[in-house]
């Protein structure tokens, strides 16, 4: 049976569609709402949200032992992950970066562009790095003292198997850091089950709120050896984290509105049941949107273990009238903007399952799609043979 969530799934304003991307995504209207008021940055009021804000954070990883702290920081999820790198990697530290999407390649740009020194092990579009095969890594090159992993790649919609990476990582006596941007908020990372030295995510994914901040949730012992490493004035973490402990203020002018917002979306969050609750949501509606897009013949990239409840890709159709942008075009009339692919072997589109969207909007997408295709005169939404033969790596 069906749950029904906490908080009603009202329709967005007249004439906005559906976002069904892995974020900005479609919000609540009362987070919308909460943007109406201005705010002083210096004030104690807002000093009190962002004290707030940072408490409320800290209470989704279940930190009993008041081992970590919360840093937000101005900007988009690619700057929050750039700034987590460069302060918690030592300069002189080797860092072994899991790829399996976009998102893994680009800390491995990112390392570049720091000049820290790095080994990728790289699976192509879709494979999960494993266990065995980051062990094997980490012996081989005693150099290596930190891992980083991108906790669900969204390129693809995989999610990757943290805790088993996590209890590698620990046992080869590394440190490990969680790109978790997608995931936090609907997908458990309590600090009691999966260990990481830091974590990142931002205002505008599963917390349904609106872009604008990230934040870094990092060990308090790993903050204070953080001073001094950043390259950046203004993505050092232990500069903001001790300005923010000391004056309860942001470094520089914060998204003040966009932090507003932040905190309705926060109150929804908890309202709904937290991580557990939100998740359930996400995962019912991935189930309703895979089976349904199944039922009308489209081939999802990935098997059953590795479909995370966060975003599904699905391969074209190898049907000659079957054009992606046509077929964006005629779902964004009927209110869903959807999101292209990022495979580099065949050609894909992906479907967000994130935001104030319920099982019973899923199945208009499905409807919507399955209208789409006989507009388009597709009669058959089934892959190129080459997309189920990339598949079938996986079983392997």
């Amino acid at each position: 049976m069906t749950s029904v969530p906490k908080n009603p799934i009202s329709p967005p304003p007249l004439g906005e569609p559906y976002l069904l991307t892995p974020g900005p995504l479609t919000t609540a209207y009362s987070v919308k709402e909460a943007m109406l008021r201005d705010w002083g940055s210096w004030d104690g009021d807002f000093r009190a949200m962002t004290a707030q804000l940072r408490a409320d954070l800290l209470d989704l990883i279940g930190d009993t032992d008041n081992a970590f702290d919360c840093v937000p920081i101005q900007g988009s999820g690619t700057f929050v992950v750039e700034a987590m790198l460069a302060s918690f990697l030592p300069r002189e530290s080797k860092t072994l970066v899991l790829v399996n999407g976009a998102y893994g390649n680009r800390i491995a740009e990112t390392l570049k562009y720091l000049g820290r020194d790095h080994t990728i092990i790289d699976k192509g579009d879709y494979l999960p790095p494993r266990a065995t095969e980051v062990a094997a890594a980490l012996e081989a090159d005693p150099a290596i003292s930190h891992v980083v992993v991108v906790h669900c790649e969204t390129s693809s919609g995989i999610l990757n198997p943290i805790k088993e990476i996590s209890d590698t990582v620990y046992q080869a006596g590394c440190k490990l850091l969680i790109d978790s941007m997608s995931a936090f908020g609907a997908l458990p990372v309590d600090v009691d089950a999966i260990n990481y030295e830091a974590i990142v995510a931002s205002a505008n994914k599963c917390i349904e709120g609106v872009p604008g901040f990230g934040f870094v949730i990092g060990r308090k012992s790993e903050l204070e050896l953080a001073k001094g490493r950043s390259h950046s004035l203004s993505l050092d973490v232990h500069a903001q984290w001790a300005n923010m402990n000391k004056t309860g203020q942001w470094r520089f002018t914060p998204p003040t509105h966009v932090v507003a917002a932040f905190m309705e979306a926060l109150r929804l969050h908890k309202e709904e049941g937290g991580v557990a609750g939100r998740g359930q949501r996400y995962t019912e509606n991935r189930d309703v949107l895979v089976k349904g897009m199944r039922d009308i013949g489209f081939e999802t990239l990935l098997t059953e273990p590795w479909l995370s409840p966060i975003i599904v890709t699905f391969f074209n159709p190898a049907h000659a009238a079957f054009e992606f942008q046509k077929f964006y075009d005629a779902m964004k009339k009927r209110g869903f903007i959807i999101y292209p692919g990022k495979l580099t072997v065949v050609d894909s589109f992906r479907i967000g399952c994130i935001g104030h969207m319920d099982g019973a909007i899923m199945q208009q997408v499905v409807d919507a799609a399955r209208d789409v295709l006989v507009e388009l005169g597709v009669d058959s939404a089934r892959p190129p043979e080459i997309a189920l033969l990339e598949r079938s790596k996986l079983a392997a």
